[in-house]
């Protein structure tokens, strides 16, 4: 009767177990489906909707898309955009945060829950008075007008994640600085920043992969074709009534996700180092 009794619940928790292991393949294969999608299109000469192996290998559609116009200018374009406003935000958030976590007032939490409230706004609502302000500060169709609103879209979000970070930095080895000299600045620099280099990581490359993938913003602040960073100009792979270049589009979409991939890559040892503490308030 034991027996009988264990057996079955092996087979219960075989079963289960099954049953969770096909579940978590039915979810890879759902993100795994499009990513194979974009490997073999843009392989194909005659690539469409369809998930299929290619008739021939081909890199024609990559040679149609490796030009200035179509992909390098774009291309340059999303990094001088995006780069500068991840450095911007990425500098305003430690700047922001540092005061947020190490002094306490009656106005931390009021302002983080402003902030908080700041990030649920949906971008198309604040657009069009943004929009009536960077014409009447002569903004428009300006790099700089964009990258200011970059970092602004995505300064609240980064100052919630950098704070979070920033707690968990001892304030005794900041004290221990000052009695030093150091300056609070300093001590931010020197100190603080170098020891929460996970948490800046991660601040770089959430702020960075959100930028790089908006659309909305520089479709409506840039109005120049030579200004349009690479995820507007994707579009022009769409083309009038309902044809789309499915191959070269495949192709485009590889180059266009190399420096975000390239940038995780990069960081990536740090993302899963942790923070240097180790013995660093002993004694």
């Amino acid at each position: 009767m034991a027996l009988t009794f264990s057996s079955r619940r092996r087979s219960g928790r075989r079963s289960r177990r099954l049953a969770a292991d096909a579940g978590l393949l039915a979810f890879a294969a759902a993100f795994a489906l499009p990513l194979a999608w974009v490997v073999l299109s843009s392989l194909d000469p005659d690539a469409d909707l369809r998930v299929k192996a290619p008739d021939g290998l081909t890199l024609d559609n990559f040679d149609t898309i490796l030009t200035p116009e179509i992909t390098f200018t774009p291309l340059l374009n999303s990094l001088i955009l995006c780069g500068s406003a991840t450095l911007l935000t990425v500098v305003c958030a430690a700047l922001a945060a540092y005061p947020l976590s190490r002094f306490r007032s009656r106005l931390n939490r009021p302002f983080l829950l402003t902030i908080l409230f700041a990030t649920s706004l949906p971008i198309t609502a604040i657009m069009v008075p943004v929009y009536a302000l960077f014409v009447q500060v002569d903004l428009i169709d300006t790099m700089q007008g964009t990258i200011l609103f970059f970092a602004a879209s995505q300064l609240p979000f980064a100052i919630w994640l950098m704070k979070n970070f920033m707690d968990g930095v001892p304030k005794e080895l900041e004290e221990a600085a000052w009695t030093d000299g150091a300056s609070s600045l300093q001590s931010l620099i020197r100190i603080v920043l170098p020891l929460m280099g996970p948490g800046v990581s991660v601040v770089t490359v959430f702020s960075f992969v959100m930028m790089w993938g908006n659309f909305f913003v520089p479709f409506m602040l840039l109005l120049s074709p030579d200004q349009m960073p690479a995820s507007v100009s994707i579009n022009e792979f769409f083309g009038n009534r309902g044809m789309v270049a499915y191959g070269q589009l495949a192709a485009f979409s590889i180059v266009y996700s190399t420096p975000v991939i390239l940038l995780y890559v990069l960081i990536a040892r740090r993302l899963g180092g942790g923070f240097a503490l180790g013995g660093a308030v002993k004694g």
